[in-house]
């Protein structure tokens, strides 16, 4: 199935604009930071998947993932964290936060799409 709605969280502009883009297919909502995010996940609740950045002013991604999987009418919106922070100790971490995919910036867009379609595929 399909995303309805994407959520965005990142403090990119130019990453935002090559997600419009990139997922065209896809109506998304724009956050630049984590608290953002929680706002916007508030008043979008059809959002049904997340592209999260780890690094960003406010509240970053990791914070921002404790609290989406805290909250159990958002915990089950799976999350891709889409960062720069490469580590295999990143990824375990995120993933074990609740993360259901990692992608290391930068990427190619058939790595996220591919990540997209098998979350979804899943669902």
């Amino acid at each position: 199935m399909k995303p309805r709605k994407v959520l965005v969280v990142d403090d990119s502009k130019l990453l935002h604009r090559m997600f419009e883009m990139m997922l065209r297919q896809y109506p998304l909502v724009h956050a630049y930071d984590g608290r953002e995010g929680l706002d916007r996940l508030a008043e979008n609740s059809d959002v049904d998947l997340i592209l999260l950045d780890v690094n960003m002013p406010r509240m970053n991604g990791l914070e921002f993932l404790a609290a989406v999987k805290a909250d159990a009418r958002l915990a089950k919106i799976p999350v891709i964290v889409v960062t720069t922070e490469g580590a295999d100790k990143d990824a375990e971490k995120a993933l074990a936060s609740g993360a259901a995919a990692y992608v290391k910036k930068p990427f190619r867009n058939e790595e996220l799409l591919g990540a997209i379609e098998r979350l979804t595929a899943a669902a």
